[in-house]
């Protein structure tokens, strides 16, 4: 068997059966789909288990977290590859079949993606109307994931398939009782450890604003404890220099981002304290002209900004 797509399922009963639609209508057609079943108590399981097919199968477990359920459907795979998709997205038709075409391309690499797009809740349309593709589609070989992260956020939980002997030697893959950057934190590591072939074209339907939703906007000015570790492992002597520099820096951004979001709420202290965690970022144009926006500009100031740079990346994403 080629592929085991894993959906973790969690009282998502408006959403399931068009997921696993989605996966169903796939123009390749050997692979297996694992639901594991985190203890829902709205009927999604039921359903799940009342489709007829012979390539699906219901996993149930207490209620663990989301990070616990991907975790569990991992010892349950017997696929070559590994996909996970989340139990309210959906799959483009040709998400296998373009996933085989970039392993085809570059075999080195065991962590292979789609691109994605971010849909606002919605039953009125489902699934989405999908791009036009060019052909053929173009495969980019990512070797610096955080860097190019930096470019434009590259994985998506649904997006992404990894080869099932590496993703075994991982377990727990994904960190239990983080329900926040813990598929980020797995990206990451994969990365220090493969290249990461990205096709180049929408293929993965990635649902916003969603009731419910294990995805939530923090408000504190504190990174997520897998940049902490991914710092960690920078630190520690097990990455090579390139990639020890290449994550210190990623993270060092991430503290330039909350530097100007306190700015923006009138904390400049705190503001300043994220700058100075920042270090590693101090040879760049940005971290400096945030120091200078922690000192001079006022806080509506700094928040109109980062707001028309955040419209202004959105109009240059679409665009291309």
């Amino acid at each position: 068997m080629k592929f085991s797509i894993v959906i973790s399922l969690y009282n998502k009963l408006t959403y399931i059966t068009s997921t696993i639609e989605s996966v169903l209508a796939q123009s390749f057609t050997d692979f297996e789909v694992i639901v594991v079943d985190d203890g829902s108590t709205d009927g999604g399981a039921e359903l799940v288990a009342a489709i007829p097919d012979p390539r699906l199968r219901l996993v149930r477990q207490a209620n663990a977290g989301v990070s616990a359920a991907r975790n569990h459907g991992i010892t349950h795979v017997r696929g070559e590859w590994v996909v996970f998709l989340d139990a309210d997205d959906a799959h483009h038709p040709r998400f296998l079949e373009s996933i085989l075409a970039a392993q085809k391309v570059h075999p080195q690499a065991d962590l292979v993606a789609t691109g994605y797009m971010e849909v606002i809740n919605s039953e009125d349309q489902w699934p989405p109307q999908w791009p036009a593709f060019p052909e053929p589609l173009s495969i980019e070989l990512i070797t610096d994931l955080p860097t190019r992260w930096m470019i434009s956020p590259t994985l998506c939980t649904g997006s992404v398939a990894i080869r099932t002997d590496r993703l075994k030697t991982m377990q727990p893959c994904f960190a239990i009782g983080e329900s926040y950057g813990e598929d980020m934190d797995l990206w990451f590591r994969l990365a220090e450890q493969t290249p990461v072939a990205l096709v180049q074209a929408p293929m993965l339907a990635y649902r916003i604003a969603v009731p419910g939703s294990l995805t939530t906007h923090h408000t504190t000015f504190l990174l997520p404890p897998f940049l902490h570790r991914m710092r960690a492992r920078a630190l520690s002597g097990s990455l090579t220099e390139a990639q020890s520099r290449s994550a210190l820096w990623f993270v060092a951004q991430q503290e330039v981002t909350l530097a100007r979001s306190a700015i923006a709420s009138g904390n400049r202290l705190e503001g300043l304290r994220c700058l100075a965690r920042g270090r590693y970022a101090a040879s760049g144009t940005r971290w400096w002209l945030t120091a200078i926006m922690s000192m001079l500009l006022p806080a509506p100031w700094v928040k109109n900004w980062e707001l028309w740079r955040t419209r202004r990346t959105a109009v240059l994403v679409d665009a291309n």
